[in-house]
C-alpha cells in the first residue's frame, strides 16, 4: 500500500505536505487552545510535522495514519527527533474508513478530504471519533478568485470549477452541514511558494542521482513547466485554509 510513486520522489523533503508554513502550523495549534493530554486524530498524517510539533509544544498526544510508506518513516523519525514518540503514533495505511478506539478531542483531515469521498464525507468520519464538544478539523482549497475558464482550473489541479467553491460558499456548506466554524487559518502566497517551489529543487536533484529511472520523463516536464504554472495559476486562483468546526 503505498500513494502514487511521483509524490513520495516531489514531496520527499517536505515535512508539510500543503501550503501552511511552519507558522501557520503553529498558528492553528495556538488558536485551538489545545490542553495538554489532548488526543488528536489525523487522517492522512504525511510526515507528522503536526501531530509532532503540538505534542511537542502542547502535551498533545494523538495518531496518525498516512498511506505513504516513506512519509509514515518520516513522521516516526521526526517523533523521535523531537522526543514525542511516547506521545505520537504513526500507522501506515488506509484512513478511509478509520475511526479511532479512543474518542478525540480533535479530529483532523488536512488537505486529504478524498478519504471521505469529499469535504461532507469526511467531516461525517470524522465525527466518528470525536468525543463531546470536540473540534473537527479540515483542510481544504477554495478559489482565491473564481478562474476565467475550465482550462484555468484544470491548471490549479482542479477537474473543473465546480470542485472548489469560494471562501464564503465554503463557509456556507459548513453551516448547512451543522456546523459552527470556530476558527480558520488561512494559506498565503507565501505557504504555497513553500509547498510547491520546494519540489523544484528536490525533482532537480533527484533527476541527477537518477537519470535512467522510469520516471525520469515524468519528472523532468514536472520541473520544466511547474514553476511557470505555479506563476500563473495557483499562486494566483487558488486558496487554502484549515477550518475548525464543532457540530451545532
Amino acid at each position: 500500500m503505498d500513494i502514487p510513486r511521483i509524490f513520495n520522489i516531489t514531496e520527499s523533503a517536505h515535512r508539510i505536505h500543503n501550503p501552511f508554513t511552519s507558522e501557520k502550523l503553529a498558528t492553528l495549534g495556538a488558536v485551538l487552545r489545545l490542553k495538554p493530554g489532548t488526543r488528536v486524530l489525523d487522517l492522512g498524517s504525511g510526515s507528522g510535522e503536526m501531530l509532532c510539533t503540538w505534542a511537542r509544544d502542547y502535551a498533545i498526544t494523538g495518531v496518525g495514519i498516512d498511506m505513504s510508506q516513506l512519509f509514515s518513516k518520516q513522521a516516526k523519525l521526526r517523533a523521535e527527533e523531537l522526543g514525542v514518540a511516547h506521545r505520537v503514533e504513526f500507522i501506515h495505511g488506509d484512513a478511509t474508513g478509520y475511526v479511532a478506539d479512543e474518542k478525540c478531542g480533535v479530529a483532523a483531515c488536512v488537505g486529504a478530504t478524498w478519504i471521505g469521498g469529499g469535504v461532507a464525507g469526511t467531516i461525517e468520519l470524522l465525527a466518528k471519533s470525536l468525543g463531546a464538544d470536540g473540534v473537527i478539523l479540515i483542510g481544504e482549497p477554495y478559489w482565491r478568485q473564481l478562474p476565467p475558464t475550465e482550462d484555468v482550473a484544470r491548471q490549479c489541479f482542479a477537474h473543473a470549477i465546480s470542485d472548489f467553491l469560494m471562501l464564503p460558499e465554503l463557509l456556507a456548506f459548513f453551516d448547512n452541514l451543522g456546523y459552527d466554524v470556530v476558527e480558520m487559518v488561512l494559506a498565503d502566497q507565501e505557504g504555497w511558494d513553500r509547498y510547491e517551489a520546494a519540489k523544484w529543487l528536490t525533482m532537480r536533484r533527484w533527476l541527477e542521482a537518477n537519470p535512467e529511472d522510469d520516471l525520469a520523463k515524468e519528472v523532468r516536464t514536472q520541473l520544466t513547466t511547474a514553476p511557470k504554472r505555479h506563476a500563473a495559476y495557483t499562486r494566483e486562483y487558488l486558496g487554502w485554509g484549515v477550518f475548525a468546526l464543532m457540530a451545532r
